[in-house]
């Protein structure tokens, strides 16, 4: 009796091996490495003019800081705009998608 559960289990388990080479072999795991090249650059910020950036991120932005100084404007290719502000003392970075809702980044 052990004998045949042995067996019985060594048969199931040389089975489910098989089965996990058979599904990597179907299904390749991407390395991060391809996942990035894969990616496109969109993500990318590349400096606008402040004149460029959308009225409604402009009202946005006085909405939720009044007197907030826009320094600079990026732009990336998912109408994504990463604004340089200053607002008294302090200095940052906000980003917002084209209709003026903030993003976190």
């Amino acid at each position: 009796m052990k004998k045949l559960i042995l067996a019985t289990a060594i048969v199931l388990g040389g089975l489910s091996t098989m089965n996990a080479q058979a599904q990597e072999t179907t299904t390749p795991a991407e390395t991060p490495a391809q996942t990035e090249q894969a990616a496109p650059a969109t993500d990318e910020f590349k400096e606008i003019k402040v004149e460029e950036v959308p009225a409604a991120v402009i009202e946005s932005l006085k909405k939720a800081y009044p007197d907030a100084v826009i320094n600079k404007a990026h732009m990336n290719g998912k109408n994504e705009y990463q604004l340089d502000v200053k607002v008294g003392d302090k200095e940052g970075a906000l980003y917002a998608d084209k209709t003026g809702k903030w993003i976190q980044k």
